[in-house]
């Protein structure tokens, strides 16, 4: 598999730490210790889900090697739904108007790009379908209780595009070498230590120990797995793009996998926990510095507990 495009969309609005401050008293000093985030991004009256996706998939039909015509698979990722019946991936279909394809959308917390893939490798795998269209999008303010001093000023909002083809269709794409995904939610509180109930409280994480503590061990766990099964070690990565849920789980995996923090790829600062679009958008910010022949590992975790790591050579 081939990744062809890769485009990204944030909103224009700009929530900082002292919001948080003046709203229930948590400091700068306090967000930025525990988490790396300094400020997220947050989606106006107009926005959600689906119009985020759109603006991805706009901005990634200008680098997209053929035309959207011949997409024929679209798969949608996110636990934010603007809507759950006309779902994400519908909603992008829609938009750029190709009928009668698979079109499906997964969630499964912030491992739901991940999830996505393997969609793609299956329907490729079984040869019903050539060109595939991914979006993952988070509408997590729509969600988010800010009133929640655990977990409140930990969400941005986000979305980002992919092209994914079963053959190369030139010498600018990406290849997909290996990518998988597992469940672990019969380990520690997987069944409550992230929840998202939209007729209760949005999103809540009052076990957030819990959740660092299995996301630093199941992110290096399958980056590691993926790489002894491509006969690669860790020296033979160049970047590594996380999930970004917080800082401090990423410096903690660079550790446990012995690389530089440097060789890991982070937007949290600046644009807080965008779900399982983070480590995509992050891909999209430093596509200018990848070359030709460098490995790339994305590793995911998300509530439940789900996890992955996927392979790629530039």
């Amino acid at each position: 598999m081939f990744i062809n495009a890769i485009a990204s969309y944030l909103p224009e609005q700009i929530i900082t730490n002292a919001y948080f401050e003046e709203l229930n008293g948590l400091t700068d000093d306090w967000i930025i210790e525990r988490t790396g985030i300094r400020e997220r991004r947050k989606a106006s009256a107009e926005e959600n889900t689906h119009t985020m996706a759109i603006q991805a998939v706009d901005k990634l039909t200008a680098n997209l090697p053929y035309d959207l015509s011949g997409i024929d698979l679209i798969v949608g990722a996110t636990y934010t739904p603007h809507d759950c019946i006309f779902t994400l991936a519908h909603a992008v279909q829609h938009h750029i108007n190709v009928g009668e394809i698979p079109v499906v959308t997964i969630s499964s917390a912030c491992s739901s790009l991940l999830n996505a893939v393997e969609i793609v490798q299956g329907y490729f795998a079984l040869n019903k379908a050539t060109k595939a269209l991914i979006i993952a999008s988070e509408h997590n303010t729509a969600y988010n209780n800010e009133d929640d001093t655990k977990a409140g000023h930990l969400w941005g909002d986000g979305a980002v595009a992919l092209s994914i083809s079963k053959e190369r269709t030139s010498e600018a794409d990406w290849e997909i070498k290996d990518v998988l995904t597992g469940g672990a939610a019969n380990v520690g509180k997987a069944s409550v230590s992230v929840t998202l109930k939209p007729l209760d409280r949005g999103i809540i994480m009052p076990f957030g120990k819990d959740v660092f503590i299995n996301a630093c061990t199941y992110m290096p766990k399958a980056s590691l797995q993926v790489l002894e099964r491509n006969g690669l070690t860790i020296s033979d990565i160049k970047y590594i793009a996380p999930h970004q849920a917080n800082l401090r789980i990423s410096k903690n995996v660079a550790g446990t996998l012995g690389v530089s923090e440097d060789v890991m790829l982070s937007n949290i600062q600046y644009l807080g926990n965008t779900g399982c679009a983070g480590c995509a958008i992050t891909l999209d910010e430093n596509k200018g510095k990848f070359e030709k022949g460098d490995k790339i590992i994305v590793t995911v975790f998300g509530g439940g507990y789900s996890y992955g790591a996927m392979l790629v050579e530039i």
